[in-house]
């Protein structure tokens, strides 16, 4: 079994193809039983869509990377040409260095960003629930977000806030040097969203709305910032009077388009209106971005914020891939034990009918009267024998052969003091020559 790791991020893909291969959240479910029963090869699955990449994680019993990536063309109405010029694959311990890596923010656009490592572990939680996840991939998932947990605690490579919510804020400081007096509209009520909100509060903002389609939601989010709460669909009737929009929903389609926000900006007597699109598929017509008096980013535009305190973290990441790459040991040690299991439960097994077959034997000569001392002695030496049966006859062969790592390795596993096999061999040629 292997385990393969294929993606495009932000480094390989533009927003425009990130976005057409993105995963609605609701349809990962799906799309993971899909994948498993539409490739019999790929035995376990999950799969990680963010903003900033696409990846699945595959425990397969054969190379199915091209099956994998003509199923992801299908899957999403991309053009297999478009994936094979901006997709990666990692396998085996490479795969586990890479989801490492990602777990741990050093693969992120804003490095070192503490999102993805809960990202990540949603992942592999979902597909655990929906029966995609087995052995391979659950070892692969708690070896991941162990070694991340050691990164993120072991490091700076954590500190000086840089995600992506932290620039979004950054970039509203520097259109406004007023920030605090400005009200702000937050479209969506998931994570990232929440971290724009505590980083604005943080900035002195405190006129703070929040737009959900599930209204609900927003009204639980606003309640923990101190801020209002609205419809998503009644954004439209007072876009006007926000300063600021960010939004991040999760939609598969724009929730704000352009005629709504030229509205929105003839009402404000062309005051200026800074908005930042995180998500991915986008939430703002990109035809905003032509409009007079808008300011509009998306998130490809926001690594440039981050330059402050990147060499910081730049600095902290070397220590931090000494760690990734102990995981990845670590996870390829803890492999190999797992694939030894089925040969040490055959062993033991074994042992123990030798062990019953004995001892019935031996409770059979009991019960037909036969002198309990001469029986433990012949179940004692019963035992003994067909135990070191295999040993012996491995020992006697490896001789015949001059195998000597043979020798060698049966003499360190069973710990056997250094140089019993060559007195051995020379007790066997001391009784050939008496015996000659």
């Amino acid at each position: 079994m292997s385990i393969l790791a294929y993606g495009l991020n932000y480094r390989t893909a533009p927003l425009e193809l990130r976005e057409r291969v993105a995963f609605p959240e609701d349809s990962l479910g799906n799309a993971l039983r899909e994948l498993t029963l539409d490739i019999p090869q790929i035995q376990e699955a999950a799969i990680v869509s963010t903003c900033n990449r696409t990846e699945l994680y595959c425990a397969a019993n054969s190379d199915c990377a091209y099956d994998l990536e003509s199923w992801l063309s299908q899957r999403r109405d991309v053009r297999l040409n478009e994936l094979q010029g901006a997709s990666y694959q990692y396998w085996d311990h490479d795969a586990a260095r890479h989801s490492i890596r990602v777990a741990a923010g050093l693969d992120s656009q804003m490095l070192g960003e503490p999102q993805i490592m809960g990202q990540i572990k949603s992942a592999f939680a979902l597909a655990k629930e929906h029966g995609t996840s087995g052995p391979e991939l659950n070892l692969l998932s708690r070896m991941t977000l162990q070694t991340a947990k050691q990164v993120r605690t072991q490091t700076d490579i954590g500190r000086n806030p840089i995600s992506v919510a932290y620039a979004a804020v950054s970039l509203a400081a520097q259109l406004f040097s007023d920030l605090p007096g400005k009200r702000a509209l937050l479209l969506g009520a998931g994570e990232t969203v929440a971290l724009v909100g505590e980083h604005l509060r943080s900035r002195g903002v405190t006129d703070l709305t929040i737009a959900n389609r599930t209204l609900a939601n927003a009204q639980t989010l606003a309640a923990t910032l101190g801020a209002h709460a609205v419809q998503l669909s009644d954004v439209a009737n007072v876009l006007w009077e926000f300063d600021m929009v960010i939004a991040s929903t999760g939609s598969t389609l724009p929730v704000l388009g352009k005629g709504t926000v030229e509205q929105a900006i003839r009402e404000r007597k062309r005051r200026p209106m800074f908005m930042v699109d995180i998500a991915v598929p986008r939430d703002i017509e990109a035809g905003v971005a032509e409009l007079p008096d808008v300011y509009l980013y998306t998130i490809d535009d926001l690594t440039q914020i981050v330059e402050v305190n990147k060499t910081r973290r730049l600095q902290a990441a070397t220590g931090a891939e000494n760690l990734v790459d102990l995981g990845a040991e670590a996870y390829q040690r803890e492999r190999r034990v797992q694939l030894g299991q089925g040969l040490l439960q055959g062993f033991r097994q074994q042992a123990e009918q030798l062990r019953d077959d004995e001892l019935d034997r031996a409770m059979k000569s009991l019960a037909n009267g036969a002198d309990p001392k001469d029986t433990l002695q012949k179940l004692a030496y019963g035992l003994t024998n067909k135990l070191i049966h295999p040993t012996t006859a491995a020992i006697r062969n490896a001789s015949a052969e001059g195998r000597t790592d043979r020798l060698d390795f049966i003499q360190a596993a069973h710990g056997l003091k250094h140089g019993a096999a060559k007195d051995g061999a020379s007790d066997n040629h001391s009784n050939e020559s008496k015996e000659s």
